[in-house]
């Protein structure tokens, strides 16, 4: 039979008859000698909701200790918060630009090579958006290196092909920064002509410094993947002789896309700001002027991504014709129309985006988009 109510209340008023020091069989022990007595069942009842009750106690006051404890922990870690974007300088002339740690892309500055370039541009699925050389032509085309900056004809020397008349050669970083809002890598380079070439004489032509170039690559982290890659532009001349960008389809920027994404190889298209479509044909994008101009295609069987090749309002010439071409390329075409001549008192600034994305955003999204870059201010950059 259940005890009774009085039996309760005496057992609870009778004093705990082991020691406060016992263990658990001293304990099991005691239960078993109560079960003989009526009064001491009672008080193993008693016994065993005291210790839930207690048991319930500590467990409650250990998880605060944990949680309190933890977040002393956290809150004595040595140290600065750590920046959501970053450069990180790698051997053989080379610097990574990444976003919580992934790579979105790499400069590569090597003297050796023609000119430095960005590669790749990581796309909202992992996978990189541009590609090194043409799909079916490597060769001729070996100087379409992913994200390149350079000009068919300054002062009558080609910095565009691999012909090395003329190069672009790094000469120094000039700052690394981080931020969780944005990284940049700050850089000095001249433009060179070798004397392996020949002018409109057919006469070799002078080795020397033409143009002197600053440059700096910016990486803004966006929602959903997706980011922002500014690439400013100041050109000065090293002397006090005018430098001239002749009349050109071919420079100042270009862009490789991968070949998924190239109309002939992938199926993708080709839009611009004014509501072009593709490369040829009345409606076409080809050599129009436009204030953006994006490719978008299939990077895997299950996503669509591409860039919009962003040209800021306070370019000279803007808004600015696209070269464009369904094998997967687009350029902004700076002296397509006319030339431009940098002098001593009138350095060359430019700027451009290439808004990294994922699908294909309408016609719309991408006007909101070239709208916030164009707000931003264009600003001298600094000697050093």
């Amino acid at each position: 039979m259940p005890p009774t109510i009085e039996e309760v209340a005496d057992a609870r008023a009778t004093p705990s008859p082991h020691p406060a020091g016992w263990g658990l069989n001293e304990i099991s022990c005691f239960a078993r000698e109560c079960t003989t007595s009526p009064r001491r069942k009672v008080g193993v009842v008693v016994y065993a909701e005291s210790m839930k009750a207690i048991t319930r106690s500590t467990v409650l006051l250990a998880a605060i200790l944990a949680v309190s404890l933890g977040s002393t922990a956290r809150a004595e870690l040595p140290g600065k918060p750590v920046p959501r974007t970053q450069v990180l300088p790698l051997p053989r002339h080379e610097a990574s630009m990444q976003i919580n740690g992934k790579e979105v892309t790499r400069y590569y500055f090597d003297r050796d090579q023609e000119r430095p370039f960005l590669y790749p541009i990581v796309g909202p699925s992992g996978r990189s958006l541009t590609r090194m050389g043409h799909p079916h032509d490597p060769v001729s085309h070996s100087h379409h290196n992913s994200v390149w900056i350079s000009h068919h004809d300054v002062e009558g020397v080609d910095f565009w092909s691999d012909r090395r008349h003329g190069v672009i050669e790094h000469q120094r970083i000039l700052k690394y920064d981080d931020g969780d809002e944005e990284a940049s890598i700050f850089t000095l380079n001249q433009w060179k002509v070798t004397g392996l070439g020949k002018d409109k004489n057919a006469k070799p032509q002078a080795a020397r410094t033409l143009l002197i170039e600053r440059r700096k690559m910016t990486l803004r982290p966006l929602a959903n993947g997706e980011s922002l890659i500014l690439i400013d532009l100041q050109f000065n001349t090293p002397d006090k002789e005018p430098v001239t960008f002749n009349q050109n389809p071919f420079g100042l920027i270009g862009v490789r896309m991968a070949k998924t994404i190239g109309i002939h190889d992938g199926g993708g298209t080709i839009r611009n700001s004014e509501g072009n479509v593709d490369e040829q044909g009345d409606n076409g994008c080809f050599r129009k002027p436009a204030r953006w101009c994006d490719y978008s295609g299939r990077i895997t069987n299950e996503a669509v991504e591409g860039i919009t090749l962003l040209d800021h309002p306070s370019n000279v010439n803007h808004p600015t014709p696209f070269h464009v071409r369904g094998d997967g390329w687009m350029g902004a075409c700076l002296s397509h129309e006319k030339a431009i001549t940098v002098t001593p008192e009138q350095p060359l600034r430019l700027r451009y985006g290439l808004y990294v994305h994922r699908g294909a955003p309408t016609l719309e999204q991408l006007n909101e988009r070239w709208k916030a870059f164009a707000k931003e201010e264009v600003k001298e950059l600094p000697a050093k």
